[in-house]
C-alpha cells in the first residue's frame, strides 16, 4: 500500500523523446530574438554577430554543466535540487523560489503581450480580458496530463522552428542573389558605415550582457526530461544540441540580418525579420511575423506554467514549500502547484493594468536578474558535485564538462562579472538593485522561517545522495 501511495504522489513519465527534443530546440526561440536583435544591431553594428557568439558560448558552457549533473540525477527540481545538494538547503530554497518568481513575472508579461495582440486584431475584445484568458487556456493544456503539455508544446515549438528555418533559407537565398527582384548587398553592409566595429568594442560587450539574459529557456529541457521515458538519453541529446541551436538560430539569423539590413536603417531594424520577408517581396510579411511572435508567446506561457509548477512541486518535496504543493492528481500532475502558479500569474497580470508604472515595473525589474543568478548557482553547484562524483562514483559521469575545473572557474568569473556589470549600466541598474534585494529577502526568509522546518530526506533522496 505504501509503494502504491508513493507512486500516486509522483510525477508520471509521459513525455516522449520527440517532445524533449522539440522542447529543447524551440526553448531559446522567443520574442527576444525576433524583436531584440534589431536593437542589438543598432547599437553594435555588424559586430552584433560577435556579441551573440560570445553570449551563446556562455550559455553553452552553463548548459553543459547542467547536463552533466542532470544525467547523474534527473530531477524535476533540476538546478534547485543540485544547489541543495552541492551548496546547502538554503541555496536550493533560494534559487528554486527565485526561478519560480521569475517565471510568474515572465508569464504575466507574455499574457499582457498576447492580450495586446488580440486587442489589435479584434478591437472589440478588451486587452485586460484577452490577457487574463491565455493563462486559463494554457492551464487546460497542462492540467490534463504531462503528455498533453508535451504534445501541445511540440507543435508550438515546431511552428517556431519552421518559421526561423524558413527565414534562414530565404535570407541565404537573398544573399546569394537567388531571389528575383532583390539585389544582394554582398558585404557592403558589413564593411561600410564604419566597418565591423563602427562604435568600438564597448557596445559589443554591453550587448553580450543584454543577450545573455534573453537566452534563457534551454534549462527547461533538463526539467522536463525528468518526466520522460529515458531521462539520461534525452538530457544528453537535448543539451548536446544547445551548441548548434544557438549557432544556427541566433548567430546564423543575426548574421543574415547584418548582411541584408544596413545598421543605419533604424526603421527596418525595429522589426528586422518581418522586413527581410518584405524585402523579398513576400506578401503579408508583417502579419506572418506577428503570427510567429504570437505562437512564440503562447509557447513561453505554456512552458512557463509547466516549469513553474514542477519547481514548486520539487520545493515542496524538499520541505521548502507547503506540503500540499507536492500533491499530484491521478494523471501525475502537481495540481496545487500548478494552480498556485496560475493564481499568482493572474495577480501579477492585474498589476499590469492597475499599477503599470509602479507595482508591475517593480516586479519586472526585481525578477530581471534571476537568469544570471540561476547560471551562477548552476556553475558553483557543478564545481562541487563534479569533485564529489570523481571521488565517489566516477563511472556515473557519462556527460562531462570540458576542461574541468578551469573552464568552470572561468565561466563563474564571467557570469559574476555580467551580473555586477548591471550596476554600471543606466538601463539595468534598477534591475540589479531590485534583483539583489529580492534575492537577499528570499535567503533571509529561509533562515527565519524554513531552516528549522526541513523535513528529513526520503529513502529515495538518501539513495541519490549516496550515489553522488
Amino acid at each position: 500500500m505504501t509503494n502504491l501511495a508513493n507512486q500516486q504522489n509522483e510525477l508520471q513519465k509521459g513525455l516522449k523523446t520527440r517532445h524533449i527534443a522539440m522542447i529543447s530546440i524551440g526553448g531559446v526561440i522567443g520574442g527576444g530574438l525576433y524583436v531584440g536583435s534589431g536593437t542589438i544591431i543598432s547599437s553594435a553594428g555588424p559586430s552584433a554577430i560577435l556579441s551573440y557568439l560570445l553570449a551563446g558560448l556562455v550559455v553553452v558552457l552553463v548548459m553543459r554543466m547542467l547536463a552533466e549533473m542532470a544525467v547523474v540525477n534527473p530531477d524535476s527540481g533540476s538546478f534547485s535540487t543540485y544547489a541543495h545538494q552541492a551548496i546547502g538547503p538554503w541555496a536550493g530554497f533560494t534559487i528554486g523560489w527565485l526561478y519560480w518568481f521569475n517565471w510568474v513575472i515572465i508569464m504575466a508579461i507574455e499574457a499582457t503581450l498576447l492580450g495586446t495582440m488580440v486587442h489589435d486584431w479584434f478591437p472589440s475584445i478588451p486587452m485586460s480580458i484577452a490577457s487574463l484568458s491565455f493563462p486559463l487556456i494554457m492551464t487546460v493544456t497542462n492540467i490534463y496530463s504531462v503528455k498533453t503539455y508535451g504534445e501541445f508544446e511540440y507543435w508550438l515549438a515546431f511552428a517556431k522552428v519552421a518559421a526561423i528555418v524558413t527565414f534562414l533559407c530565404l535570407g541565404t537565398a537573398m544573399i546569394l542573389g537567388f531571389v528575383p527582384g532583390f539585389e544582394s548587398p554582398g558585404v557592403s553592409n558589413i564593411l561600410g558605415n564604419g566597418g565591423f566595429f563602427p562604435k568600438g568594442i564597448l557596445p559589443v560587450l554591453l550587448s553580450v550582457i543584454f543577450i545573455t539574459f534573453s537566452l534563457s529557456g534551454s534549462e527547461v529541457a533538463a526539467i522536463a526530461a525528468g518526466e520522460s521515458e529515458n531521462p539520461e538519453r534525452n538530457i544528453t541529446k537535448a543539451m548536446n544540441s544547445v551548441v548548434w541551436r544557438i549557432l544556427l538560430f541566433f548567430v546564423g539569423s543575426v548574421t543574415i540580418l547584418v548582411i541584408l539590413i544596413p545598421q543605419t536603417a533604424a526603421d527596418l531594424l525595429k522589426a528586422p525579420y518581418a522586413n527581410v520577408f518584405d524585402m523579398a517581396g513576400l506578401p503579408a510579411a508583417a502579419e506572418f511575423m506577428n503570427i510567429v511572435i504570437f505562437i512564440s508567446l503562447l509557447s513561453i506561457l505554456n512552458s512557463g506554467l509547466y516549469t513553474s509548477s514542477r519547481m514548486l512541486y520539487s520545493l515542496a518535496k524538499k520541505g521548502d514549500a507547503p506540503d500540499v504543493l507536492s500533491k499530484v492528481n491521478k494523471k501525475g500532475i502537481p495540481i496545487w502547484a500548478l494552480m498556485t502558479s496560475v493564481i499568482f500569474i493572474y495577480v501579477c497580470t492585474m498589476f499590469r493594468f492597475v499599477s503599470p508604472d509602479k507595482l508591475f515595473v517593480f516586479l519586472a525589474n526585481s525578477s530581471g536578474g534571476v537568469t544570471m543568478i540561476m547560471y551562477i548557482f548552476i556553475a558553483v553547484s557543478h564545481l562541487r558535485l563534479r569533485r564529489k562524483m570523481e571521488k565517489e562514483n566516477p563511472n556515473a559521469l557519462k556527460v562531462k564538462m570540458w576542461l574541468f575545473p578551469h573552464l568552470t572557474y572561468v565561466t563563474i568569473i564571467i557570469l559574476f562579472s555580467i551580473f555586477v556589470a548591471q550596476a554600471f549600466i543606466d538601463g539595468m541598474r534598477l534591475q540589479f538593485l531590485l534583483s539583489s534585494l529580492v534575492t537577499g529577502l528570499v535567503i533571509g526568509s529561509y533562515f527565519l522561517f524554513y531552516r528549522k522546518k526541513q523535513v528529513p530526506s526520503t529513502k529515495k533522496e538518501k539513495k541519490l545522495e549516496k550515489a553522488q
